[in-house]
């Protein structure tokens, strides 16, 4: 963190908020919060663009018809991303770097960001859903394979941390 940014927000005080939001979507939306639909739906809508005539015909984009960005989690994942930067630039912490270790080249870290992002993004769309998804909105309605995905979820990201940990610097 730089010297002149703030510190960050507590973060018992951030997941009461984030739970305020995921009630208000239930009780406005009659839905709880998710991103990757957002996110496919916008790239169906660039497709569409870009390819009208194939994307119509796709199974998986053409499902959502002529307008896919007619969806709530569009405006949730812009919101999000707007959010994030006006309170990044607010509170001083707007920059643009490469977060690495020593044993790591940068060549190496966007590789290995990029291919995981595709991979979890891949994924979440043939499972339906995203992680954010499946914990907060799974999780809040107390579907017992969210508890056991969110179970597996840390598990895995614990027994990956330690097999990538001497990538960073202690």
């Amino acid at each position: 963190m730089k010297p002149s940014a703030k510190p960050y927000m507590n973060p018992y005080i951030a997941g009461a908020c984030l739970g305020l939001v995921l009630i208000a979507s239930f009780l406005i939306l009659g839905t709880g919060l998710g991103a990757s639909s957002g996110i496919a739906r916008i790239a169906a809508a660039i497709e569409g663009w870009l390819l009208p005539e194939h994307t119509a015909n796709t199974q998986y984009f053409g499902a959502w018809g002529k307008d896919p960005l007619d969806y709530y989690l569009v405006y949730m994942f812009i919101g999000t991303m707007i959010g994030g930067l006006i309170s990044a630039f607010g509170e001083k912490r707007l920059s643009f770097q490469l977060e690495k270790g020593r044993q790591c080249s940068s060549w190496k870290r966007m590789s290995l960001a990029l291919s995981g992002g595709v991979l979890v993004g891949y994924a979440s769309r043939l499972a339906q859903g995203c992680t954010s998804g499946q914990a907060l909105t799974g999780g809040a309605v107390l579907l017992t394979g969210s508890f056991i995905f969110l179970i597996c979820l840390f598990a895995s990201g614990y027994a990956t941390a330690y097999f990538v940990r001497r990538q960073w610097d202690d």
